[in-house]
Parts: C-alpha cells; sequence; structure tokens
C-alpha cells in the first residue's frame, strides 16, 4: 500500500513529512487486528523484577526476526520452561512503534509447540514435497568417482568436520576440501546453510556437496527438515550428499539429497575412493590382463607352430617339384599325342596318294591303255563318234600317235 492509499492523498500533491507517514502506517497497521504467529525463539529477555518479557521470534526458513513484548504470566501460563531455539505458536497483535519506525509483536497467548505436533508437521511437510517430486529417485545424481574438490558445510571444529575430513584423507591423501562453517542447529541454522549451499554451488571446482552435522535429538535436527533447506538442495545444480546424526535419524533433507550417508564416516567413504583399494583393484586387473595376453600369445604361438609344421611350409619346394613333374608328364603325353596324330595324317595321306595313283589316267595308260583323241580334244568312247577320214590323237603312256580313220 503506497502513502496515498493510506492518508487519502496523491502521490502528485505536497509530500507528507516522516511523522505524518510514520502515523499513518502505525494506523494501517492498527487495523490487521489480532493473528497467529509461527515461529523459533532466537531469544529471551527476562529482567528480574519485571513483569515484560521481550523475544525475538525467528522465521527459520529466512533471515526475519521481530521482538514480541508479553507478560510474564502469559509465559509462564503457556510455556514456562521456554528456551531458546524453542518452536512457538503465539497470538498476537501488530504494533508499529512511530517514533523508531519499528514494528512489534504484543502477546496475549504463547504456547510452545510440543513434539507430536512437530512430528505431524513434519510428517505432512514430507507428503507435501514428496508429491511435488523433491523425493523422486530418478532426479538423484551420482556423485563422480573421484571428485577434485569437495565442498563440505558442518559445524565449526565439530566433530562429525573431523570425522569427515580424516577419513577422507586417509582414504586419499590428495582430496582438497572448501569448508564452509555454519551453525548447525538454532534459529540462524537454516539461512546460513542455504547461503552455505548457494556459494558452494556457484563454485565450478566443487564436484560434490557434504552437508553434515552430529547426532542430536528431533529438536536439535529440525533446522534439517526445514522447507527452504530443502529447496534449496533440490534446487543446487551439484550433487549433495546428506549426513546427518546417526543411522536412526532422517530429517527430510535425508530424502531430498543425491545421497544419503548414515553417519559422516559413511559420508566420506561414499565420496571419496580408498587408495589401498584401488591400488589393489588395479593390480588385479593388471595380473588378469597380463594372464589374457600371455594365453593369447601361447595361443597364437601354437597356431603358428602347426601352420609351420604342414608340408606347404616345411618343405615348399615339394609342390613346385610335384608340380614339374605333372608339367614333365604333360608335355611328354602331348609330344606323344602329337606324334601319333601326325603319324596318323601322314598314313592317311600315303594311303590317298595310292588311291589316287590308282585311279588317275596315268596308271590305266602304264598298264597299255590309250587315249583317242578327236581333232577338237574330244574323247572317242564309241566308233560311232568318228566317220571315216577323221584324224584322230592317240596318247600313250610315253608320247602319242596321229592316225586318221579309214573305216
Amino acid at each position: 500500500m503506497n502513502a496515498g492509499e493510506v492518508g487519502g492523498k496523491s502521490s502528485s500533491e505536497e509530500p507528507w513529512p516522516v511523522r505524518v507517514v510514520s502515523q499513518k502506517v502505525g494506523q494501517w497497521i492498527a487495523r490487521l487486528g489480532w493473528v497467529w504467529v509461527d515461529g523459533q525463539v532466537a531469544q529471551i529477555s527476562r529482567r528480574p523484577g519485571a513483569t515484560t518479557v521481550f523475544l525475538t521470534l525467528r522465521d527459520p526458513s529466512a533471515d526475519l526476526s521481530l521482538t514480541v513484548t508479553t507478560n510474564r504470566d502469559v509465559l509462564d501460563a503457556g510455556a514456562p520452561e521456554l528456551r531458546e531455539g524453542a518452536r512457538v505458536v503465539l497470538h498476537a497483535k501488530p504494533e508499529f512503534y512511530a517514533a523508531r519506525g519499528t514494528l512489534s509483536l504484543r502477546a496475549d497467548e504463547i504456547r510452545q509447540v510440543g513434539l507430536g505436533e512437530l512430528l505431524a508437521r513434519l510428517e505432512k511437510l514430507k507428503k507435501l514435497l514428496a508429491a511435488e517430486g523433491l523425493f523422486d529417485r530418478t532426479r538423484k545424481r551420482r556423485p563422480p568417482f573421484l571428485p577434485s574438490r569437495i565442498g563440505l558445510i558442518t559445524g565449526r571444529a565439530s566433530a562429525a568436520e573431523r570425522d569427515v575430513l580424516t577419513n577422507a584423507r586417509r582414504r586419499w591423501p590428495a582430496v582438497e576440501f572448501r569448508t564452509v562453517n555454519v551453525a548447525v542447529q538454532g534459529p540462524s541454522a537454516v539461512p546460513q546453510i542455504v547461503d552455505a549451499l548457494k556459494v558452494l554451488d556457484a563454485d565450478p571446482a566443487i564436484d560434490v556437496i557434504i552437508l553434515t552435522r552430529g547426532g542430536g535429538s528431533i529438536e536439535d535436527l529440525l533446522p534439517f527438515s526445514d522447507e527452504a533447506l530443502c529447496r534449496a538442495v533440490f534446487a543446487c545444480r551439484t550433487p549433495v550428499v546428506s549426513a546427518i546424526g546417526h543411522e536412526t535419524d532422517a530429517p527430510l533433507v535425508d530424502y531430498v539429497a543425491d545421497v544419503r550417508a548414515s553417519t559422516p564416516t559413511d559420508a566420506a567413504k561414499r565420496v571419496v575412493p580408498d587408495l589401498a583399494e584401488e591400488v589393489r583393484l588395479i593390480g588385479q586387473a593388471r595380473h588378469r590382463l597380463e594372464r589374457a595376453v600371455r594365453n593369447l600369445v601361447d595361443r597364437e604361438s601354437h597356431r603358428l607352430d602347426g601352420l609351420r609344421s604342414r608340408p606347404v611350409l616345411a618343405r615348399p619346394e615339394v609342390m613346385v617339384e610335384q608340380r614339374a613333374t605333372e608339367v614333365t608328364a604333360l608335355r611328354q603325353r602331348a609330344g606323344r599325342c602329337l606324334d601319333h596324330r601326325l603319324a596318323a595324317a601322314s598314313d592317311d595321306l600315303r594311303h590317298t596318294l595310292a588311291r589316287l595313283r590308282a585311279l588317275s589316267p596315268a596308271a590305266t595308260l602304264d598298264r597299255g591303255y590309250a587315249i583317242v583323241q578327236r581333232a577338237d580334244g574330244h574323247v572317242v568312247r564309241a566308233a560311232s563318234e568318228v566317220a571315216k577320214g577323221d584324224p584322230l590323237r592317240v596318247r600313250l603312256a610315253e608320247g602319242e600317235l596321229a592316225a586318221t580313220v579309214d573305216g
């Protein structure tokens, strides 16, 4: 609400004095009436002999606090054992002190939140976060096998810090840490842890973040079930390992974190590999590799020996000699076949010549026969083919005669 809405004037009119603005704000706050407020007690101030008690009430999820004034009888009636860090619900009326410009609460009823109510609230919040998918296993990331640098969020000089650092460096001496010490219980724990998460998540050198503290009561571990912290862990881009309390403790941040460790020592074991174990595994792997290579070489050596022992490799000239013998035999066979064909052809030619000679006219003439031809060269085969006085030509085996038909 702006000043114009409070006083009925627009912002374009003459400006108000500070006292007027303060009075108007006080009048508007006075109209709020009585409200129920839930918070965590950060400080209690009881002055001896005074009937007024001052409380500092802090929001567990934000860096915000208000001053509460109440009567000692109201406090003794509703929360006689109230201590710093306790969760309370109070019925109060907001008041604005115009002289100092401060806002406070005046409570007429204060009730300390019991353990049963706290557990019921946590169960309700757990169901809400689960329904929104903050506990989904599919979104959980596995930390790297060997992180270059680990972010550690824990209490200052705490046993949890000592356990993580000692066990991690015992397993892998070269591991590096960036430690942010925060309050791990009380009203300032959640804001400090959320800020530490933002700082470490923004560091590109950090590969994994460990959030840890030692054991404690349910009230002591309440900051680690805070909704704001759970959402901050869920929003981290860097994998987060939660190691809160003992194994039986299960704050809500354990369900949101990527990895839940039962103890700070277990967190160190989950984040950093054991150097001695890795050396042993590497030795075993080298032994298996050497044995596999040796077996492979032996198997191939035996195979080569088998190949070398075959006749074709033991005496390679044998194959050449066999082929040379086969070539010689084939040449001889080809020569014999050719001779046989030539002899047969020669015989056939000789027989053909003999037949030709036997059937030729010259052979007939050699036997005493003669060929009679007329003057035109026509062979006379019958007496009727010539007439008396026709000249004739008589061919003999040797030479020829001229004759005339006389009858």
